[in-house]
């Protein structure tokens, strides 16, 4: 085994089969109680947080009735078909061990949140009306520089068409709209409840689907304003559909901040995706990020995946728990559905100095044979260093590696990959330089409300989370999962680090010596 400050890391042999099986006692969970015989809905299942919504609905509630999920057709692949290859996947290994016919509990709904009535058949939407009890809505597109029509299509009128559907269910007893800590990222504190939006939503609707796109481009950044971009523009925006949507239904609302790999559950370390912190990451182990727009200082508010999930799924709970009835015994009108800011920053704060430095141990123990050169990183929050940064360690290494490429007759590609990297470095700066405060009182009710059971299954409380361990398997995880190195390369790994970094010095002091003999020949001619 292995010691970390003062975690021990099971290895290997020193892992029972008391590590590989949760025993909770599932006769006492609450959650599972009222799950049991429900029909669920679930929006963005194909996203990284619904794959996990997926495995956990299914996995911890063995009494679902029905898991329904709403796939669109995605390049000339069949809704159905998409979802059978993702089910592929090792993240459902566990699910596969211990419930093997899960796939039947799995309906497949076909539609697109963009479109009108969801885009599903009449039939779908009549199915989903008489027989759903949960809805997750948790369907969005995450690209920070998506066109702003496409933006509000997806986030601001896909949230109103999921609660027009809502309010028709007649068996509704949660729905749990899934939206972003930094939906109201102008401001720096932010607190469990709604904010007016700059532009109601049902205006913005109507604004980019009746103007034309050259000229709705053009005042894009107007309308954006201070918002760093439009995704965070648009979940404000769908926050404003939601209280206006939901009166009467029994709704909660979940504000995620930063989603990073898992920390438990089903896998430690699992991730899909190279979005934000993870990106930053894989850039620096495989040599490519050398420059990073970041505040050491400010704070790094990241949330594991299953941990949010856990969370949303004790909401829902929670929500039905308090409104037994639909409809009959629903909400107030006047009544704004609750707000839980899942957050780390309030009880287990991390700093942007805290992620690079765990990430910089325990990645050093496992690099991976995909590097192509050796760790360099450096920090700033000024624009004018970045750039100057940007420009020494990264386009004048692409244009002679490039041009080199095209010499012997190979593709330059590092050309491309650093416009990737500056535009993507550029977007989480945003995040990295800057630090919010944000309450989360009803986060820490609610898991104080939970029984025994619950909080072993559903387990949320991200005040007992281990850094050190977690990043310890984040690292890992990343390596096996996006960069598809298995453990068992670790050492050509390692010894492909040590030529890199052998190379890197040598190169540098050549450089060191050109530049102090032109030094020297400069004072020369001036002597």
């Amino acid at each position: 085994m292995v010691v970390i400050g003062e975690t021990i890391v099971k290895e290997g042999g020193d892992i029972t089969y008391k590590d590989m099986i949760d025993e909770p006692h599932l006769e006492d969970s609450q959650i599972q109680k009222m799950f049991a015989g429900a029909s669920v809905f679930i929006t963005g299942g194909t996203g990284f947080l619904g794959k996990l919504f997926i495995d956990k609905l299914l996995r911890s509630s063995p009494g679902l009735k029905k898991l329904y999920v709403l796939v669109r057709a995605k390049k000339n692949k069949e809704p159905v078909k998409r979802l059978e290859e993702q089910l592929n996947d090792v993240l459902y290994d566990r699910l596969r061990k211990e419930q093997p016919d899960f796939i039947k509990k799995i309906y497949v709904v076909e539609g697109e949140v963009n479109e009108e009535n969801l885009g599903m058949s009449e039939a779908d939407r009549q199915l989903l009306i008489n027989e759903v009890d949960f809805i997750f809505h948790g369907a969005a597109t995450v690209r920070f520089d998506e066109p702003l029509k496409v933006a509000v299509g997806t986030n601001v009128r896909g949230s109103r068409e999921m609660l027009v559907l809502a309010r028709a269910c007649t068996k509704l007893r949660a729905y749990v709209h899934i939206s972003t800590a930094y939906s109201y990222c102008t401001q720096l504190n932010i607190d469990e409840k709604f904010y007016k939006s700059s532009l109601e939503g049902d205006k913005l609707i109507d604004l980019v689907e009746n103007m034309d796109d050259a000229i709705l481009k053009d005042i894009t950044p107007g309308l954006v304003g201070n918002y760093p971009n439009t995704y965070a523009y648009t979940k404000a925006a769908a926050e404003d559909v939601v209280l206006k949507y939901s009166k009467g239904l029994p709704v909660a609302m979940v504000r995620p901040s930063i989603v990073i790999a898992t920390a438990r559950d089903p896998i430690v370390g699992w991730i899909d995706n190279v979005y934000g912190p993870t990106g930053v990451v894989v850039g620096v182990a495989v040599g490519l990020l050398r420059v990073l727009l970041c505040n050491r200082h400010a704070v790094a508010d990241l949330v594991p995946g299953d941990m949010v999930v856990n969370a949303c799924i004790a909401t829902a709970w929670k929500t039905a728990k308090d409104y037994p009835g639909n409809h009959e015994d629903a909400p107030p009108l006047d009544q704004a559905p609750p707000v839980y800011n899942f957050v780390s920053s309030e009880e287990n704060p991390l700093t942007w100095d805290n992620f690079l430095e765990l990430n910089h141990r325990y990645g050093f123990e496992v690099p991976t044979i995909q590097a192509v050169w050796h760790y360099i990183l450096l920090f700033t929050t000024s624009e004018y260093l970045f750039n100057f940064y940007c420009l020494l360690l990264h386009w004048i290494p692409a244009y002679i590696i490039d041009g080199i490429a095209v010499l012997i007759g190979k593709k330059p590609v590092l050309k491309v990959a650093y416009h990737k990297i500056e535009k993507f470095s550029r977007v989480i700066g945003y995040f990295s330089c800057r630090s919010w405060k944000f309450s989360n009182q009803n986060v820490q009710s609610l898991y104080k409300e939970l029984c025994d059971a619950d909080k072993d299954i559903y387990d949320f409380n991200i005040a007992q989370l281990d850094w050190k361990m977690y990043f310890y398997n984040q690292v890992r995880g990343i390596r096996l999962y996006l960069l598809k190195d298995p453990m068992e390369t670790v050492p050509q790994g390692l010894k492909r680090y040590l030529k890199l970094k052998v190379a890197h010095y040598f190169i540098l002091a050549i450089l060191c010596l050109i530049v102090f003999k032109l030094m020297s020949w400069i004072i020369c001619m001036f002597l």
